[in-house]
């Protein structure tokens, strides 16, 4: 039978990228904290059995659902041993979750990494004598290039891991006597060895809530009892003096093995960090990062790419498909099926996938170079005068590569309104599903300022999240304030190897979606656009799409896109925004006339920008519909969810069109 390890360790630290250099898989990665918020599985190379990343926590004392996946997982999975991921660089700070771990006794492995971080800082760690405290096992690493996680790998392979020993620490007299009387009064029907239970008595006078649910009501109560029979301290003062001989522990411990510079000196972080978190300029300079980003996306790079893409799906491929299929003898409506259904739907999608990577890469590095986490501090000072903080701005972060993603970030929030508030918000951010309805638009109508229409989109879709945010915060969500605390990372430049790997990963779901949802969607919309009352092979007016398009385009006449084309491709958006564009593709490939040139005969620059601002805000897909569903566990609000989207979408598309129909 193979050997379980789970890999634990604070926030930021490098865990999932160890975890990939072991494993050989990819798991989303960022130089911020948040980014893993449920365990992740993966087979060790060698067959050295299998690791377990779970989320970045300071203590197993939980105060957010994502926490509560790490104390949960120690107390009710069966694995084989702890490998701790430690900052060499924040070592005292990580220290206080290694030693819990410690206590907690199960066979340890400590993966020293960012030593390169530490050195550069003048912060030395001697490693070896740190070993020989600890009685465990500790390899330097630097997770981010892969040095070193052969000998962490050799290590789990060869067993070199600690003995499965509790650490014990003297809390003095008073403490221990009701440690003491807890132990006694813990139960051996227990699932945990009693060798674990002195960790459970500590953890529970420190008011851990998933140790609490573990033990079970019943015998909380007798444990509360015990507790008050053993000592007069209050809860406070039990964990107030606990966390006190912990921290002179992790002195004394620490004191010895590290040393740090003389002086402090203001590093590049600081410097930097002054300009890009200032007050006034943060804001200026973050838009500033984002219209470069379009810039390139969609003028210098991108669009060039994509226009080579579209001639050869429109012209050599299709060409080359219809002479083969007419050479075999395909059935004439079959030929239909793929030419004008699944390679004008799937590839009027895949046409943007340079525009997609060009995005996603600039997206990687803005990630793995460190701004994340200052984008997150720049907004708290706004976020807070709509009810949130900037906590709340990271989930919202990860929503422009995809909103499921993002949805899942909110279990780092601790306050559950907040969470919820968030969860409800995040559909609001522009992901990358919705870039091909943009490219496609801002080509044909807002050619010279491109970056700039989608860049206030974007913006847009913020402002609208921060408006319903601040409308939920003072009716039927509201909620106590909260304080937004965050690490901050330092800048690092990002290698080639790693940007290329997350720029890949990102964009290889979206191809995937072309090749699922995207296709089945193609399918079934040339199914529509083919068949009718009358039968197959019908006239495009008599066809099942345009009675579905021409009995929603009526409500749309105040938006400005009426058209029963532009209607008939809204409900298939739903599915995945992608398939906006293949229905149009689909749709306008039946009069065998350029994309481009039809959609440009059915819309206006402003009917066009009413268009996308109405792709941008209004229902979630159906991945997002289901994301919210399981994080909430509530029909109620999914419904909410998947519906107010809907009215704000209208109300706004209606605004932009029949002011600007006012000017122009």
């Amino acid at each position: 039978m193979s050997s379980t390890y789970c890999i634990l360790g604070n926030p930021n630290v490098g865990k999932t990228s160890l975890f990939n250099a072991l494993t050989g898989s990819y798991e989303y990665v960022g130089n911020w904290s948040g980014v893993t918020v449920e365990k992740k599985l993966g087979k060790l190379k060698e067959n050295a059995g299998q690791l377990v990343d779970l989320p970045g926590i300071y203590d197993l004392v939980p105060i957010s659902r994502d926490e509560t996946v790490v104390t949960t997982y120690l107390l009710n999975e069966q694995f084989d041993g702890m490998v701790n991921i430690i900052d060499a660089a924040q070592i005292e700070r990580n220290f206080n979750l290694t030693v819990q771990l410690m206590e907690f006794g199960a066979p340890l492995l400590i993966g020293l990494n960012m030593v390169d971080v530490a050195s550069k800082r003048g912060i030395r760690v001697d490693h070896q004598k740190l070993m020989t405290q600890l009685r465990t096992p500790i390899i330097p690493v630097i997770a981010r290039t892969g040095k070193g996680s052969s000998d962490v790998l050799k290590a789990l392979s060869d067993h070199h891991i600690s003995a499965s020993r509790p650490l014990v620490i003297d809390y003095g007299q008073e403490i221990e006597d009701v440690i003491h009387a807890l132990i006694t009064s813990l139960p051996d029907t227990l699932t945990l060895d009693r060798k674990h239970y002195r960790f459970l008595a500590i953890q529970y006078l420190l008011g851990n809530p998933a140790v609490k649910t573990y033990l079970g009501p019943d015998l909380c109560g007798q444990l509360n009892q015990t507790i008050s029979k053993s000592s007069s301290l209050s809860e406070a003062d039990i964990a107030q003096q606990i966390q006190a001989y912990r921290q002179d522990y992790i002195h004394q411990t620490l004191s010895s093995v590290v040393s740090y510079p003389d002086a402090h000196k203001h590093h590049l972080t600081e410097r930097v960090d002054a300009l890009l978190t200032h007050k006034i300029l943060g804001i200026p300079i973050f838009l500033g990062i984002m219209w470069l980003i379009f810039q390139t996306t969609f003028t210098w790079v991108g669009t060039p790419l994509s226009d080579r893409l579209d001639e050869f799906f429109g012209g050599p491929l299709t060409d080359f498909t219809k002479d083969l299929m007419s050479t075999i003898g395909i059935y004439p409506a079959l030929q239909d099926l793929v030419t004008d259904g699944i390679i004008a739907g799937v590839g009027g999608v895949l046409v943007f996938v340079p525009q997609i990577l060009v995005l996603f890469f600039f997206i990687s590095l803005l990630e793995d170079s460190g701004y994340m986490a200052r984008i997150a501090v720049i907004m708290d000072r706004i976020m807070e005068s709509f009810g949130l903080n900037g906590k709340s701005f990271i989930p919202m972060i990860i929503g422009f590569g995809c909103n499921v993603p993002g949805i899942m970030a909110a279990r780092s929030i601790e306050e559950e309104k907040e969470r919820l508030t968030t969860i409800l918000i995040a559909p609001f951010m522009s992901c990358s599903a919705r870039l091909p309805v943009y490219a496609l638009f801002v080509g044909i109508f807002f050619a010279q300022n491109q970056a700039l229409v989608v860049l206030s989109l974007y913006v847009l879709g913020i402002i609208v999240a921060l408006i319903v945010s601040w409308i939920l915060s003072k009716t039927i969500l509201k909620k106590d304030t909260s304080i937004f605390v965050v690490e901050l990372p330092p800048y690092r430049l990002p290698s080639i190897k790693t940007l290329w790997r997350s720029t890949w990963e990102k964009g290889k779901g979206f191809v995937k979606k072309a090749g699922t949802f995207i296709f089945a969607g193609s399918v079934i919309i040339w199914l529509l656009n083919y068949a009718g009352q009358n039968g197959l092979d019908v006239p495009i007016e008599e066809s099942f799409l345009h009675m579905i398009g021409a009995a929603i385009a009526p409500i749309l006449v105040p938006l400005g896109f009426s058209s029963w084309q532009a209607a008939a491709t809204l409900i298939p958006g739903f599915l995945a925004k992608e398939v906006i564009v293949s229905a149009m593709a689909i749709i306008y490939a039946v009069n065998d006339d350029a994309l481009v040139s039809m959609v440009a005969t059915h819309f206006t620059a402003l009917s066009a920008y009413s268009f996308m601002v109405f792709i941008l805000l209004y229902v979630p897909c159906l991945a997002t519909v289901a994301a919210i569903r399981k994080e909430t566990t509530s029909w109620k609000w999914t419904l909410f969810a998947g519906t107010y989207p809907f009215v704000i979408a209208y109300v706004i598309s209606m605004a932009i069109y029949q002011i600007g129909s006012l000017f122009i």
